[in-house]
């Protein structure tokens, strides 16, 4: 009598219990796509790529890289803020995208980074490195600082767009230091690396993945790292120092991350599934040995909830950053 119970209970589970059940074991059933919302060839581009090539063995199917760049981000973002609610596109947003966006688009944001995508979790994460040509005479931020004085506004530094890092990194070196720098705005960081490569302009503050070959091949020189203490682990870099040493009454410490996120509204099972994938990623030995190099490390968030409550956190973070730099793009 007891086992007929039971067994009845079980014949009576909720629909939506097996539903989720088969959602599970089905999903992904096609290609998954990760938006990277910036052109090709810079530091999130690199990411993106990294993790499509590690992901299908994981997933069982192929992952594809979607270049979806223009508006700081936000032409990507919104794109996957508004696609099917099923799992199989995907938001690689960064620091900008994800937090500062929403302080520097205040009337023209389309999405809400917290109300219209479901967190999955956080990749990566470092910090920003100040390179120049190595053709300039420049051979320390001292000396840097030093001619920014002495001509203000000549000196021009490009980076990945008006909001990102990058541009809001130079903005506090430059209020700190008291010096006036050009900002030269890109759409991504590939092409304000090329044209920093041909010598069109200066300088560059941006993520080291994108930066570092380039410094090993004696293109660029680094001359300071964004956050408050030296980047020691990255080979290279060992005697580049940070703000505490350069700037020490600043306060900066500049520190950016990667991270996915789904649509909002995407099922509970099929998000748990992806942090469970991306997070095995990156407990790859081969995932980190590739990125911390390049400056960068590896990190996956407990859950995707804890990622969430991290979101929510850093919006406030850049919501100061963005507010003291006076940047509006509006």
């Amino acid at each position: 009598m007891h086992r007929r119970i039971l067994l009845g209970a079980a014949l009576a589970a909720p629909a939506l219990g097996l539903g989720h059940l088969a959602s599970a074991q089905t999903f992904p059933s096609r290609p998954i796509r990760i938006v990277v919302p910036f052109a090709p060839g810079g530091a999130v581009d690199l990411t993106g790529r990294l993790l499509a090539e590690k992901l299908p063995p994981i997933l069982g199917q192929t992952v594809v890289v979607d270049n979806r760049g223009g508006a700081g981000g936000n032409l990507g973002a919104d794109m996957v803020a508004k696609a099917e609610k099923d799992g199989h596109t995907l938001l690689l947003g960064n620091a900008s995208i994800l937090a500062a966006n929403k302080f520097l688009y205040t009337r023209s944001m389309t999405y809400d980074p917290i109300r219209d995508f479901a967190p999955v979790t956080r990749v990566s994460t470092g910090t920003v490195l100040l390179v120049v040509n190595a053709q300039r005479p420049w051979q320390s931020f001292a000396d840097l600082i030093a001619a920014a004085k002495r001509d203000p506004g000549k000196l021009t530094m490009g980076s990945s767009g008006t909001g990102t890092v990058s541009h809001l990194t130079l903005s506090a070196v430059a209020r700190a230091a008291g010096v006036d720098i050009t900002h030269v705005p890109y759409r991504g960081g590939g092409p304000a690396i090329t044209d920093l490569v041909a010598g069109n302009i200066d300088m560059m503050f941006d993520v080291m993945p994108a930066l570092m070959p380039h410094v090993r091949e004696g293109r660029f020189r680094p001359l300071a790292v964004g956050s408050a203490d030296r980047v020691d682990y990255v080979p290279g870099l060992e005697n580049v120092p940070g703000m505490r040493e350069l700037l020490p009454q600043s306060g900066i410490d500049m520190q950016s991350w990667y991270a996915v996120t789904a649509p909002a509204g995407t099922p509970a099972d099929r998000v748990a599934r992806l942090h469970a994938a991306f997070s095995q990623v990156v407990q790859q030995p081969d995932y980190g040995e590739k990125l911390q190099p390049l400056g960068f490390k590896p990190i996956a968030d407990a859950s995707p909830d804890a990622f969430g409550a991290y979101m929510r956190q850093e919006e406030q973070v850049w919501q100061r950053i963005v507010e003291a730099s006076g940047a509006t793009l509006e």
